[in-house]
């Protein structure tokens, strides 16, 4: 950038922070009181700086000094923060009608992500019929029981491919195994095949597409907290975003060119897959929608859907291995319950309360998204007697309420047993453990992700013991984290399988 244009950017800048500054306290006096308390604001930036390198973090301890519902002016934009189970539920279900749409980030502008994407598209026509598709088409009970044999099989294709590196002192990326295993199941069951090979770098590749489109829509953006700067895109999101979601639109536009183009020939089979069911959609006039929606739907279901998942279980693994009793218990469990020498199936899940407290552990610790994609109020509102302006950003920090010592007894400890004999669930009506959201917004693919995490993560304990890489110790596996819309470890987990 040239110092021309450096300059009449920073006077830009400077003008319409003043303008913002002064317009937000002249405009707000009034109702200043009524406004959920918060930090200091600094001149211009506001709480900018209060957000660091970690904001769920950051944001959780503001709330222990401000309480559940708090306020920040992050440049711009009002932004209201809740971290409490019962404030949760009052944005999620309570007044789920006014929260129930998102904000844009800038990022989500490349490519028209924000049109075509169901994660941001309002409540609407289309939002519903892409719900309907992928409450009936992908993610009902029906079609998840029908494609039982194919997570068999991807399963079983896992266990070989960390057997085989067990015999030869092989060590294992956990995360990466478990997104592979992830994203071909996706991929059989949409498109009837394996999308990449697990053997080759285009497995890594796209995962490292996918964790880069999570971290840039997760990262604070100058352009989203002064909409001036979104012309000049200052720190680059934007123009990174475009290059990340135009590889993926590519990729799944040619295969559904390729796949239209085949059901033309006579001697075309019929997939009966859902993009077979998609198209067939599209053909039929069954729904209004056409490619460009579908290309973004696939988009989503893949970008959502294995990030997510393959990321939870290296979250779980990482605390088991650091609490070998933990393990052990459901090691022993799962032998039990199933048998030595037999795989785990789906029908197993329901006599595995162990594991499935382990899963709930760590979506609580370690939650899939840990301030939920940021919701926008439609129009006033009250939450806990202080007022929410129209048009505020609203966060859920779902890290902070799994952290909530008034909720949870030491909760900064691993601690399944917690959850035995409870009947808390993850499916968006306890909301002091929602990592799937709630309310109209809660993740589609909760059902799938459910029976997948078990599936993998009860898989790798019971059919191997794990020794971790270089003989570190429990105690010393690195926790930091990777913030963006997902929270990922930084450093990967390694460890060396043990045929059992």
């Amino acid at each position: 950038m040239d110092f021309l244009t450096s300059s009449v950017l920073f006077l830009l800048f400077t003008s319409f922070l003043f303008q913002a500054l002064n317009s937000f306290r002249n405009g707000r006096k009034s109702s200043e009181s009524k406004l959920p308390p918060g930090p200091r604001r600094l001149p211009i930036l506001g709480n900018l700086l209060d957000l660091g390198d970690k904001p769920h973090r950051s944001l959780a301890k503001l709330s222990r000094v401000h309480g559940p519902v708090l306020s920040l002016q992050l440049g711009s934009l009002y932004t209201v923060v809740v971290s409490s189970e019962a404030m949760a539920k009052e944005v999620l279900q309570n007044q789920d009608l006014v929260f129930c749409n998102r904000t844009v980030v800038d990022a989500a502008r490349a490519c028209q992500f924000s049109e075509f994407g169901l994660v941001f598209i309002p409540v609407s026509p289309l939002w519903r019929t892409l719900r309907k598709v992928c409450a009936i088409h992908l993610f009902s009970t029906q079609k998840l029981d029908a494609n039982q044999n194919l997570r068999r099989e991807k399963i079983h294709e896992l266990i070989g491919k960390v057997r085989k590196s067990s015999l030869e002192g092989e060590v294992i990326d956990v995360g990466q195994a478990a997104f592979e295993a992830t994203l071909n199941l996706l991929s059989n069951t949409i498109l009837s095949m394996d999308l990449v090979d697990p053997n080759s770098s285009l497995a890594q590749e796209f995962r490292t597409t996918v964790s880069h489109i999570s971290h840039e829509i997760g990262t604070p953006n100058l352009a989203d907290y002064f909409p001036l700067l979104r012309k000049f895109d200052p720190q680059g999101i934007r123009r990174r975003m475009t290059v990340h979601l135009e590889m993926l639109l590519t990729l799944f536009g040619n295969m559904f060119d390729e796949r239209s183009e085949s059901r033309k020939s006579k001697n075309s089979t019929a997939s009966n897959d859902v993009l077979d069911t998609l198209i067939d959609i599209i053909e039929g006039g069954i729904e209004e929608l056409d490619k460009t929606q579908i290309t973004y739907l696939l988009l989503v279901l893949f970008a959502a859907g294995t990030d997510t998942t393959s990321n939870t279980i290296e979250w779980a693994m990482a605390e088991l291995l650091r609490n070998p009793q933990v393990l052990h218990k459901a090691k022993k469990e799962m032998e039990q319950a199933v048998g030595k020498g037999k795989p785990i199936e789906e029908s197993d899940i329901n006599r595995l309360p162990y594991l499935q407290a382990v899963i709930k552990e760590t979506f609580r610790m370690h939650p899939t998204a840990p301030l939920l994609v940021p919701r926008r109020a439609s129009s006033d509102a009250d939450l806990c007697g202080f007022k929410v302006p129209e048009g505020s950003q609203v966060l859920v920090n779902v890290w902070a309420i799994g952290r909530d010592p008034s909720k949870w007894e030491n909760p900064d400890s691993f601690t399944p047993e917690r959850f035995l004999g409870s009947n808390i669930d993850v499916k968006g009506t306890d909301f002091g453990l929602i990592p799937f959201g709630a309310g109209r917004r809660i993740c589609p693919g909760l059902p799938l992700a459910n029976q997948m995490l078990h599936l993998i993560l009860g898989s790798l304990i019971k059919c191997f013991d794990w020794k971790l890489e270089d003989e570190i110790s429990p105690d010393e596996i690195d926790m930091e984290e990777n913030f963006g819309i997902t929270v990922k470890k930084t450093k990967t987990l390694r460890a060396i399988p043990i045929v059992v």
